[in-house]
């Protein structure tokens, strides 16, 4: 890999960080926090950095590469024309360009995205997932037998815990249908309902294309909640500061999990990051249940890679600091296109 690059970072335009943020409050710069870390490390190794957002057009990415002529695209975007699962569509846009990019492949994007079909595939080689239903968008449900309480809903497709909250969880049937018609109705997208796996929140950063580097696994804690709530990643959780201090919300590096299950985590992560046909980066989420079963949750493709975010933290604990983790991602786009 050349030692000093073109880079096209690639974004949603309402996430284009300004020139000079000096003037923004914490709040507005925390909108953007992974553009703006993912440009400034870029830039401090000393790149040539470009930006771009796009919304419903891609005609000003076109523009961008034929005026930038960038050596590779690092990839932020996660959803085009408010579609999430029109993601593949531009990376499939940029290898019909010949444009070398990070992160996943379009195969692998389709597959991680839906969340059914993902778990159909792990099951197939006898990965555990946890018993599930699809209830497409408009259609009444009726909940199979084999499919006890309690049970979480959630959106088919969407990503970063849209539509994910306390009211997730439901253990009825009237609360069942409620919470379906709330995802057909406010998100306009299919349901998945599934069964809820009591337990810890485990996610598994893996990083490579052909050779793959599994990261030290984290643990999503939520300290201060009552003993009777669920502990599952809601959107507040996720992204709400004050509500993350006031509950004690934090995702660090698990402790006292037996050397022979992290050993099954790592080797179970890499599996699904293969029989998925990920590339690039990617975290694996699991739900470790009360005797110990880890059940595959979902695989995200181009997680955050924010300085801070999860998977940053869990690359830095096992050595490799944030810009030579964005070097590391860069590189691997830049492998795959040699080795296609």
């Amino acid at each position: 890999m050349k030692k000093k690059l073109r880079v096209l970072v690639l974004m949603h335009e309402d996430l284009v960080p300004p020139d000079d943020p000096s003037g923004l409050d914490d709040r507005a710069r925390l909108e953007f926090r992974t553009e703006s870390d993912v440009i400034d490390a870029l830039a401090a190794h000393g790149h040539v950095v470009l930006k771009v957002g796009v919304r419903d057009d891609l005609a000003p990415l076109r523009r961008e590469i034929n005026a930038g002529r960038p050596d590779i695209v690092f990839n932020l975007l996660e959803e085009f024309q408010g579609q999430p699962v029109f993601d593949h569509n531009v990376v499939s846009y940029l290898e019909l360009l010949r444009v070398p990019y990070t992160g996943c492949n379009p195969r692998g994007l389709v597959l991680a995205r839906d969340k059914a079909l993902s778990k159909k595939v792990l099951h197939y080689h006898r990965i555990k997932v946890p018993g599930f239903a699809v209830v497409p968008i408009g259609r009444k449900f009726r909940r199979p037998r084999g499919l006890p309480f309690p049970l979480i809903v959630k959106s088919l497709v969407e990503e970063a815990s849209l539509g994910i909250s306390k009211a997730s969880v439901v253990n009825s049937d009237d609360k069942l249908a409620e919470r379906v018609r709330f995802i057909h109705d406010h998100l306009r997208t299919d349901a998945i309902v599934e069964q809820f796996i009591d337990g810890r929140e485990l996610y598994v950063a893996v990083l490579g294309n052909y050779r793959l580097k599994v990261l030290p696994v984290w643990e999503l804690l939520i300290e201060k909640a009552p003993p009777e709530e669920p502990r599952i990643a809601t959107r507040k959780v996720k992204w709400d500061p004050v509500y993350q201090e006031r509950w004690g919300v934090a995702i660090d590096e698990a402790r006292d999990l037996p050397l022979e299950l992290v050993r099954r985590l790592e080797s179970t992560a890499r599996r699904i990051y293969r029989v998925l046909g990920l590339s690039g980066y990617a975290r694996i989420d699991f739900r470790l249940d009360a005797s110990g079963q880890p059940f595959f949750l979902e695989a995200n493709p181009n997680p955050d890679i924010a300085r801070d975010a999860e998977f940053a933290s869990a690359a830095d604990a096992a050595g490799l600091e944030y810009e030579k983790l964005l070097q590391r991602i860069v590189g691997l786009g830049l492998q795959r296109t040699s080795a296609a």
